[in-house]
């Protein structure tokens, strides 16, 4: 009746890859700059983290809200009738939730996953540049695990998808590479 599973899958996707994504930007940015401490690197990550996930989830709930009662309303006119209360409301109003967490912690997750080796170079368990190219691994995983979800979506190919993503986490790479170096980084390497 809501539509949720669509709607959360479309937010899901989207904002996971805007998650994966800003943090590969920040990641090679902080590295391009030169900046050795991991602890300001995850403090950057987990800061952005919070401000995607606010954002998401209350854009998501504004804008859903918004949708759900525009239908509601036609459904009420059409039907003349008061709906509110009933099973049409209250199955627009989890809607309206369910997609607001998804569209909130969909980004998060992939940030924080993306950024996660930096914890083992906080910890010295690893280098900061394993790390940081550890970073790079996980979001082109990130990307990879997403593109083949919508292909198993869309009943399309695999590969397909899968490079796809992979094409654009690697030209995102690319751009926040040069940008950096030409805003005054050096690879450190």
């Amino acid at each position: 009746m809501s539509d949720v599973a669509s709607i959360t899958r479309r937010y899901f996707v989207m904002n996971a890859f805007d998650g994966a994504l800003t943090m590969l930007g920040v990641v090679i940015g902080a590295y391009v700059a030169g900046i050795p401490e991991p602890m300001l690197i995850i403090s950057a990550a987990v800061a952005g983290s919070i401000a995607m996930g606010t954002s998401g989830t209350s854009g998501a709930y504004m804008a859903e809200k918004a949708e759900r009662r525009k239908k509601l309303k036609q459904l009420e006119k059409a039907m003349l009738t008061d709906l509110k209360d009933g099973l049409h409301d209250k199955s627009y109003r989890f809607a309206t939730i369910w997609a607001a967490i998804v569209d909130g912690a969909s980004p998060a997750l992939a940030a924080m996953i993306v950024v996660s080796p930096f914890f083992f170079v906080h910890y010295r368990l690893i280098s900061s540049e394993v790390g940081f190219f550890a970073c790079i691994a996980l979001t082109l995983t990130v990307l990879t695990v997403l593109g083949i979800y919508l292909a198993r979506v869309s009943d399309e190919s695999m590969i397909k998808y899968g490079i796809q993503m992979l094409a654009v986490g690697g030209i995102t790479a690319f751009l926040c590479i040069g940008t950096s170096l030409l805003l005054g980084g050096t690879v450190p390497y």
